[in-house]
């Protein structure tokens, strides 16, 4: 049985090339932006997956495609009233679970859903599994929803994943609940909080112990907090969980958007409390527009990623100069030798003539 399942060095390699093919189709498209903007527009899933695909990418003529293609769809695309949701919490929480019974609820209440799903790289390898869809095989059925599993470090060499503009093209797309899965807690979740207008964090039941291993900033960024596989004998246990969050959140400072984080039970596995939680964030959402809370993050959140991406883009041409590398190299040794600190290397390699 053990034979029949790929390697991780098989999955990587696939990935790699899944990935590379995806960018080689839409390089050979002879389309101008405008007409690929308008394919994406129209709902075409394959433009849509080649258009991301392009965000996972450092190739300079990629990003100048990109940056020509999110005008056009800027300039072209209807307005959406779109949610976008980040969906974190612990390993084997059942994130995957929830996500596709919640996705379901939404299709039946006349959403479009797509997902971007973040899978774990390597940290040795940069391979990644990217199951995701394999994962939420009824969801993935479903025309009106979307799933695109992407690497946490790119196969490509992308600097960043493009989540924010991933999200921009499937709302292009017609897509007006945008779920995006983390890998877990940790450095993820605060880069994807700055994507999304409303934060939810899975817990398991008796997890209260977890409280000490969690990071407070992540607690402090959760608009909802869900306790899930609260089911059959875990009802009990899931109920004094609550209470232990509860208490926890009560020492936190007041959430940002005005509003008090609720806990609350669900079973994913058994369709249990989906509606209540999107009942209940649905409400939140209302209020935050109402208040000026929901336009006020997005712009808080667009002029962090904008500060992001200068700082990518000015490492890049940095890069563009033919003795950049040539003086890294250089750099790097000296640092891993202590003859200078990283601080004044990094200050130094930035300001530095190369020849």
């Amino acid at each position: 049985m053990a034979d029949q399942l790929p390697s991780s060095r098989e999955s990587k390699s696939a990935a790699q090339e899944a990935a590379k093919d995806r960018i080689s189709q839409a390089r050979s498209q002879s389309r101008s932006p405008t007409a690929w903007a308008n394919e994406i527009i129209k709902g075409d899933r394959s433009a849509l997956s080649q258009a991301i695909t392009l965000t996972e990418s450092s190739k300079p003529s990629d990003q100048l495609m990109l940056d020509i293609l999110l005008q056009a769809v800027q300039s072209n695309k209807k307005e959406t009233a779109s949610i976008r949701i980040g969906i974190t919490g612990v390993p084997g929480v059942g994130k995957s679970t929830f996500i596709e019974c919640y996705g379901l609820l939404l299709l039946e209440r006349n959403h479009r859903v797509a997902v971007l799903a973040v899978d774990p790289s390597s940290g040795i390898t940069k391979g990644s599994i990217l199951g995701d869809k394999t994962r939420m095989e009824m969801l993935s059925r479903e025309k009106n929803a979307f799933i695109r599993p992407s690497p946490t470090a790119s196969a490509l060499g992308g600097i960043t994943r493009g989540t924010h503009e991933a999200i921009l093209l499937c709302e292009a797309a017609g897509f007006d609940r945008i779920l995006i899965e983390t890998v877990g807690v940790g450095q993820s979740e605060i880069a994807v909080r700055e994507c999304s207008d409303a934060f939810v964090l899975l817990m398991l039941p008796g997890g209260g112990d977890e409280l000490q291993g969690i990071k407070r900033g992540i607690m402090e960024m959760a608009d909802v907090l869900l306790i899930n596989k609260s089911d059959g004998s875990g009802k009990s246990l899931a109920r004094e969980t609550a209470a232990q969050y509860l208490q926890a959140l009560h020492l936190m400072p007041p959430n940002p958007a005005g509003h008090s984080v609720a806990v609350q039970l669900i079973s994913a596995l058994e369709n249990q409390g989906i509606d209540t939680f999107e009942n209940h964030l649905f409400g939140l959402v209302t209020d935050w527009k109402s208040n000026g809370a929901f336009d006020k993050r997005r712009g808080d959140q667009a002029m962090h990623l904008f500060e992001k991406h200068v700082q990518q883009f000015s490492m890049q041409s940095r890069w563009g100069d033919t003795g950049a590398e040539k003086l890294w190299q250089a750099t790097m040794a000296h640092v891993q030798t202590g003859q200078i600190n990283p601080y004044t290397a990094a200050r130094s390699w930035m300001q530095q003539e190369t020849t």
